[in-house]
């Protein structure tokens, strides 16, 4: 599955994307999150609050709740402002 990162999430991690087999237990976006988390300091210091993250999946935005049954490409990135 491939794994794209942008803004500030990018920068702290380090690489823009990757691809990653998950393991057998991550199957939620939550699930996700938790397990990058696990995966380093640097992953640890972009998701330290995890429930701000927004994420994508196959270029539609979901919730953290959303599974990941089927998917080809998984954005994170941060909150958005504007108006």
């Amino acid at each position: 599955m491939k794994l794209s990162y942008f803004a500030w999430v990018r920068e702290r991690i380090g690489v823009s994307d990757e691809e990653v087999d998950l393991p057998a237990g991550v199957v939620t976006v939550d699930d996700l999150l938790i397990w990058l988390k696990g995966r380093g300091e640097n992953y640890e210091s972009a998701l330290q609050v995890p429930e701000i993250i927004r994420v994508a999946i196959d270029q539609e935005h979901v919730g953290h709740r959303e599974t990941l049954a089927g998917a080809k490409e998984i954005a994170l990135f941060p909150p958005m402002t504007g108006g």
